[in-house]
C-alpha cells in the first residue's frame, strides 16, 4: 500500500488514482504506460527459467524437527517468501524458536518512507518478546553471565533466508537497548510474571519507546540507512504469530494479516481471520483515534482516509512525525540537517498537528485456541490482501497442501477426448516443469499475480507482472511477504483427547 501522501506532480497524482481504481483498468492502461516510460515489451521479456527464478530467490522452508520419529510441536514447518516491488523492498520477515521458553515466533513487517524501520523492528521484535517472556531467575543468570562476560545461552533460533539482510553497524547499540530493558524486568521481578497478550504488547511498546530514545541521542554514520534518526523518521507495521501448544496468540499494528485455514468436515476450506486492520476501513480504530484527541480535531485528524491526511495504517513503529512534540521534531532536526536534506516526507510537519501522539505502536493481541480443522496459519502484508480475497487466499493453500490441485477429477466437464488428453498432459507438465512449487508461499504469490478471473495461473499474465520495469511495478503491486505455518494437526487432537482424560479421571 503507497502509505503516504503523494509528492508527486499533478500528472503522476492522476495516474495513480486511475491504475488503482480497479484491476481491469491497471490492465487496460499497462500499455499506455508503458509507452508513456518508453518501455519495449519485447525487449523485457523474460524466460520461463527467469520467472521461475525470480519467484523462488526469497523462498524459504523450515521442518520442525523430530524427535524419535516423533513430532511433538503443534507446528510441522512453514513456507515464507518476499516479492519486493520497491527496490529495495520495504517488506521484512521474521521467524525463530523460542530457546528458553516454548514456542515459536513468526512475523511480516511493511514499512514506508524507506525500509529502514522495517529492517530494525525485524532484527529486534523478536528479541524483546522472547525477554519478555522470561521468568526473572532466567534474566538474572543472563544478567550475570553479561556482567561477567561469560558465554550467554541463546535466547532464540532463527531462521532465516540467506537474502535476509542483517544489519551489523548498530548490533551494539541495539544490545545495549535490550540489556535495559531485560533490567528493568529484573527491577520488577518482585511483580508476578506478564502473561503472553501482556509481554506482546510491552514488548512492541518497549521497542517502539527504545527507537525513539536512540533517534533523540543518534551518533551513527549520517549517511547509513540504519542510522537510529532514518529509522525513526520511518515507519512499519508488524504483525506477530507466538504459537506454543494449542494456544495461538497474534499481536497486530497496521493492515498485514493472519488467517487461518480452517478445513471443514466435508474437506472444503474456510478463512478465519484473526487480527483486524488499523486504517480508516475500520470503525472501531477510527473511533478509537477520535476519542484520543480533542473534540475540535474530529474533523482534520483523518482525512482522505488517512491520519492527519498522511498515514493509512494507525498503529506503527517508528512514524516519529506523528509522535514527537513540535518543539522536539524542530530541535531534532535542526541539529541534523544532513538526515531530512531531500527528505520531503520527513521535511513537512503535518497540518493540523496540535495534541501528539496521533500514532501508536501498541497492538492488538488476540487469543485463538488451535483446533484440528485448524490446518495452516498464513501471515502476509497487505501487498497480497490488496490482489485477493481471504477467502481464495485459503482455498488455494489448502488446495496445494493437501495435493487436491494434481488430483481433481476430470469427470462432470463437457471435454472431448482430445481435450481431456490435453488437460491432462498440460497437468503433467506443470507437475515437473516448475510451475508447481513445493513451497506453499511461492505458490500463492504465483496465484496473486499471475492467476485470472477464474483463478487459473496464466503464464502470459505471469510474465507481464515480473516484466513490468521498477517505475511501473510500484505502481500495479506493492511488496508482497507471506509467511504459512502448517499446523501439526495430531498433536492438537491429542492434545484436546488427554484434556479429557483428565477431566474424566
Amino acid at each position: 500500500m503507497h502509505r503516504l501522501a503523494s509528492f508527486y506532480s499533478t500528472h503522476s497524482s492522476n495516474c495513480m488514482a486511475v491504475f488503482m481504481h480497479s484491476r481491469v483498468k491497471n490492465a487496460l492502461l499497462l500499455v499506455t504506460l508503458c509507452r508513456m516510460y518508453r518501455v519495449k515489451p519485447q525487449s523485457s521479456q523474460l524466460t520461463f527459467s527467469q520467472v521461475n527464478h525470480i519467484l523462488k530467490s526469497n523462498e524459504y522452508s523450515y521442518k520442525v524437527r523430530a524427535y524419535d520419529g516423533k513430532n511433538l510441536s503443534s507446528v510441522i514447518g512453514f513456507d515464507s517468501n518476499l516479492l519486493p516491488a520497491n527496490v529495495p523492498s520495504e517488506d521484512r520477515r521474521s521467524a525463530a524458536t523460542c530457546m528458553q521458553s516454548r514456542g515459536m515466533l513468526f512475523g511480516v513487517f511493511d514499512g514506508h518512507a524507506g525500509y529502514s524501520c522495517a529492517q530494525a523492528v525485524s532484527e529486534r521484535l523478536l528479541y524483546y518478546i522472547a525477554v519478555s517472556f522470561l521468568p526473572a531467575k532466567t534474566l538474572i543468570d543472563i544478567e550475570e553471565a553479561v556482567d561477567k562476560e561469560k558465554p550467554v545461552c541463546p535466547i532464540l533460533q532463527w531462521h532465516k533466508h540467506p537474502n535476509d539482510y542483517v544489519n551489523t553497524e548498530s548490533g551494539k547499540l541495539y544490545f545495549n537497548s535490550l540489556r535495559n530493558y531485560w533490567q528493568e524486568l529484573i527491577d520488577l521481578s518482585d511483580v508476578e510474571q506478564m502473561d503472553v497478550k501482556t509481554a506482546l504488547i510491552h514488548a512492541f511498546k518497549r521497542l517502539d519507546h527504545d527507537i525513539s530514545v536512540e533517534a533523540q541521542v543518534d551518533f551513527n554514520d549520517p549517511f547509513s540507512h540504519h542510522t537510529p534518526l532514518r529509522v525513526a523518521i520511518s515507519g512499519s507495521t508488524a504483525c506477530i504469530a507466538h504459537v506454543d501448544g494449542v494456544d495461538l496468540h497474534v499481536a497486530n499494528l497496521g493492515d498485514s494479516r493472519a488467517v487461518l485455514g480452517v478445513q471443514n468436515n466435508d474437506g472444503t476450506w474456510s478463512a478465519l481471520t484473526i487480527t483486524n486492520d488499523h486504517n480508516a476501513q475500520n470503525p472501531d480504530e477510527l473511533r478509537r483515534v477520535r476519542s484520543e484527541h480533542p473534540k475540535s480535531e474530529e474533523k482534520t485528524i483523518v482525512k482522505h482516509d488517512r491520519l492527519l491526511g498522511l498515514l493509512m495504517p494507525f498503529r506503527a513503529f517508528g512514524d516519529v512525525k506523528f509522535k514527537w512534540s513540535t518543539e522536539l521534531q524542530s530541535r531534532i532536526f535542526e541539529n541534523r540537517p544532513e538526515l531530512v536534506s531531500g527528505n520531503e516526507y520527513a521535511k513537512i510537519l503535518p497540518t493540523n498537528y496540535h495534541t501528539p501522539p496521533y500514532l501508536t505502536a501498541e497492538p492488538e493481541v488476540t487469543y485463538h485456541r488451535l483446533r484440528p480443522q485448524d490446518k495452516f496459519l498464513i501471515l502476509a502484508t497487505d501487498g497480497l490482501w490488496e490482489q485477493m480475497h481471504r477467502q481464495n487466499v485459503v482455498q488455494v493453500i489448502g488446495e496445494h497442501l493437501t495435493g487436491i490441485h494434481l488430483q481433481k477429477p476430470l469427470s462432470g466437464l463437457s471435454l472431448t477426448l482430445g481435450q481431456m488428453h490435453h488437460l491432462l498432459t498440460e497437468r503433467k507438465a506443470r507437475a515437473s516443469s516448475g510451475l508447481e512449487d513445493n513451497n506453499s508461499a511461492t505458490h500463492l504469490i504465483r496465484h496473486a499475480i499471475g492467476s485470472d478471473e477464474f483463478g487459473t495461473v496464466e503464464y502470459s499474465r505471469l510474465l507481464k507482472m515480473l516484466s513490468l520495469p521498477q517505475e511501473l511495478a510500484r505502481m500495479y503491486r506493492d511488496d508482497m511477504t507471506i509467511t504459512i505455518i502448517q499446523l501439526n494437526s495430531h498433536i492438537i487432537e491429542a492434545y484436546y483427547k488427554e484434556t479429557t482424560y483428565s477431566s474424566l479421571a
